[in-house]
């Protein structure tokens, strides 16, 4: 290989090029894969009454953010060997049995929380019953980014997977502030500018996540598998 091959693929450009390339690859794959859940959500609207049969439709949600962050991890600055798509059906097919073991319980608590929040005042609790909801929504939400990026990069038994990441979000070690700050992100693009931000963003704010979820990726690696 000459010197001009070799360094083409390493320079900056090359590897902004190649990360964009990942990037839309993983964010095409990413929606083709949830069409048929988008397509239903627009059918049900908005009516807070329909969260139940949503919460159903976003049962494709877990596997695919396990897929787009493998492929996401597995990245590569060399354009030679470039090959998202690859790894993104590489991932779903890997890890969607583990991803829904801990999505589908996930997603059933987060419903029954927001039907609840969306019908407070049919349920006649007291006012501080709704912040300990949300309190307990957003933590939720904490525990399942960092379970997600376990479950994607790492093979663990469902429980262990799911301590290791009630672990890292106690010990504010894992994905937690990072998360924390995508999730308020993408809270604020949905209510100013549109609900469908966050999934044109996806594979952009699932690369934060990892960026983020470094040092609990290095911990994991390092104190938990062999």
């Amino acid at each position: 290989m000459s010197t001009a091959q070799a360094a083409f693929g390493r320079g900056p450009l090359s590897r902004g090029a190649a990360l964009v390339h990942t990037l839309l690859t993983v964010e095409a794959l990413f929606l083709a894969t949830l069409a048929p859940s988008l397509a239903g959500l627009l059918l049900l609207g908005g009516d807070p009454s329909n969260l139940p049969l949503a919460g159903v439709c976003l049962v494709p949600l877990g596997p695919a953010l396990a897929a787009a962050l493998y492929a996401l991890q597995q990245r590569g600055t060399d354009l030679a060997d470039l090959r998202p798509a690859r790894a993104f059906l590489h991932g779903l097919r890997v890890n969607s049995s583990a991803a829904l073991r801990l999505w589908l319980p996930l997603l059933a608590w987060l419903s029954v929380i927001a039907f609840t929040l969306t019908h407070f005042a049919a349920a006649g609790l007291p006012g501080w019953w709704a912040v300990l909801l949300a309190v307990v929504g957003v933590g939720s939400l904490l525990w399942g980014a960092n379970a997600l990026v376990l479950t994607a990069l790492f093979t663990f038994r469902t429980a262990d997977t799911a301590r290791l990441a009630g672990y890292f979000l106690l010990r504010r070690s894992g994905a937690s502030p990072g998360a924390a700050s995508l999730l308020v992100l993408a809270a604020a693009g949905t209510l100013w500018l549109t609900e469908a931000l966050p999934l044109l963003l996806a594979s952009l704010l699932l690369l934060s996540l990892l960026r983020g979820s470094h040092r609990m990726i290095t911990e994991t690696r390092e104190d938990f598998t062999a």
